[in-house]
């Protein structure tokens, strides 16, 4: 991982090395938190270590509780619980601090197309209700999961892969403005659609 400076940024600097990250975010501590696919974890580096605490995962991959398997896109919240998107397992967990396991707060039923399933999870993001909104790669599909709720809703897609105004072609990244909009990064149409998440347009 190469961290870039704002000014005279001609040349990175490698803070940490030997990770296949896809992950990344940034705490208002200025931890980061970075997945690693092949550890099938998630670590937290507070600022100047080099090797991180194990945040999720850890333990082998697997579908337990406290496993991880392909670890993509990760989220922290105000209370610095952790959300992963949890790939081969078709899920979201939470990992609240210090806890040694996980739980699914996203799918978890199998990889499939139910409003209780997901396939091959991306992006996630949480809002300050503990709402969790997925982007739902291999349904071409962004759902959104209330806290708690043991089923999701379509917000937008799961009309089939295209790139009419209702569907979307592998969503991959999700991110909300100060103003509530929700951000896709919809990979396989090369663009990044605005939703109003409370009309889904």
């Amino acid at each position: 991982m190469v961290r870039w400076p704002r000014r005279n940024g001609t040349s990175g600097e490698t803070i940490i090395s030997n990770i296949y990250c896809w992950g990344l975010t940034m705490d208002e501590n200025g931890s980061l938190y970075v997945t690693d696919d092949r550890k099938d974890e998630v670590r937290r580096y507070r600022r100047g270590e080099s090797q991180g605490t194990v945040v999720a995962g850890g333990n082998g991959s697997g579908n337990r509780l406290d496993q991880l398997s392909r670890p993509y896109y990760v989220f922290v919240d105000r209370d610095h619980s952790v959300y992963v998107s949890d790939w081969d397992n078709h899920r979201v967990m939470k990992w609240v601090e210090g806890v040694k396991q996980g739980i699914v707060v996203a799918g978890g039923q199998g990889q499939g197309n139910g409003l209780t399933q997901l396939s091959c999870p991306r992006g996630v993001v949480v809002d300050q209700l503990g709402t969790v909104y997925v982007a739902d790669c291999g349904n071409d599909r962004i759902m959104r999961w209330p806290k708690g709720a043991t089923q999701g809703n379509v917000i937008v897609g799961g009309n089939g892969e295209g790139e009419q105004s209702n569907q979307l072609n592998v969503p991959i990244g999700l991110s909300f403005d100060r103003h509530g909009n929700l951000y896709v990064v919809d990979c396989g149409n090369d663009r990044a659609p605005r939703l109003n998440i409370d009309s889904n347009t």
